[in-house]
């Protein structure tokens, strides 16, 4: 099975000329949308601010050949659809378990996790995955939306240079709540909504040790530190050997350093690991990555938001839910929504 089919055949193809679909973001939840709505026979194009498609599934490339999931890292299924897309994914080799020891960490005492989380990744990166969504969608990467205004019955996008991006009929923000509020003052009901979602940042380091860090878990929840969890990237399938963490700071910590430094920030987080690790552990490379709005806390009670009278909608994981499941349902269930305001026209 092809791994997109799963979404490309979801939904029904609506009859008679259907309306122009402009996506901003290219995140799980952006991604998934347009596929369903592709696969239905809209007209749609993807913008995204990014140098490539993937939103928090991120993967960064080390001059050593190894890599870093900085973003997300990893993911779980719980609904039949979502594992039905995993199972998809697997089938094309794109993702596989992943069966690191996994645990809580708490000033070097270890102790190992006592659920059976059946936990995926993607291969060879998280990011693959929004690569094999992306295909074939023609997503335009570089391009910051900035105002989306009425242009007669139609949406003119503008973005920040002031570039004319054209016309859509629908226009869905698969962007963060904070950034989706601009996108969405033409149904301030929806912008409404958007504001009250609250989301949380996070710093991640990618830190390079020379020799191997003496700990019984390949990752790690981190109690008692301005640590949330670290994780060994080579212990997944599919990566280079070599001793690669990646460091995620807690939402306290990240938001009260939030307008540091990478640099200032990288070697905290570094000596915070070596403290939770209870051993001398220093890195010989660390590199900070701030993730402004890394979590929904908490999503709000509703998968995705759209009003088929204006024809603008929102999705993403501070709707449906955190995690990657959640963005990949939130996508979903707005697709539905939009073929069902074509059907009801």
């Amino acid at each position: 099975m092809p791994a997109s089919r799963v979404l490309d055949d979801l939904l029904p193809r609506p009859g008679g000329p259907l309306p122009r679909v402009a996506v901003i973001g290219a995140g799980v939840s952006g991604l998934v949308l347009a596929r369903m709505l592709t696969g239905a026979g809209f007209p749609v194009r993807v913008l995204d601010k990014g140098r490539g498609p993937g939103g928090r599934l991120s993967t960064r490339l080390h001059a050593d050949g190894g890599t870093f999931d900085h973003g997300a890292q990893y993911f779980t299924a719980r609904d039949p659809l979502f594992q039905a897309q995993v199972n998809a994914w697997r089938e094309v080799g794109v993702a596989a378990e992943w069966r690191g020891r996994i645990g809580t960490l708490e000033r070097g005492a270890v102790t190992p996790s006592s659920k059976e989380s059946v936990r995926y990744v993607g291969v060879p990166g998280m990011n693959t995955l929004a690569t094999v969504l992306a295909e074939g969608l023609g997503v335009r990467s570089g391009v910051r939306v900035e105002r989306v205004a009425r242009d007669g019955k139609a949406w003119r996008l503008t973005s920040d240079s002031g570039e004319d991006l054209g016309l859509a009929d629908v226009v869905v923000a698969a962007v963060p709540a904070p950034q989706a509020v601009a996108l969405l003052e033409g149904a301030p009901t929806l912008a409404a909504r958007a504001r009250e979602a609250r989301l949380t940042p996070c710093w991640a380091v990618m830190a390079r040790f020379a020799a191997p860090v003496a700990l019984a878990l390949d990752g790690a929840f981190v109690k008692d530190s301005p640590l949330s969890w670290v994780a060994r990237e080579a212990s997944k399938p599919g990566r280079a050997s070599g001793e690669r963490w990646v460091l995620h700071g807690s939402p306290e910590y990240s938001a009260a350093h939030l307008e540091e430094t990478p640099e200032q920030v990288a070697p905290k987080l570094v000596e915070a690991f070596a403290r939770a690790v209870g051993a001398d552990v220093r890195a010989v490379e660390a590199v900070a990555h701030r993730w402004r709005f890394a979590m929904p806390s908490p999503p709000l009670d509703t998968p995705a938001l759209y009003d088929a009278d204006t024809g603008l909608g929102a999705c993403g994981d501070w709707c449906a839910g955190p995690r990657v499941e959640g963005a990949f349902l939130s996508g979903v269930a707005l697709a539905r929504q939009v073929v069902a305001g074509v059907a009801g026209q």
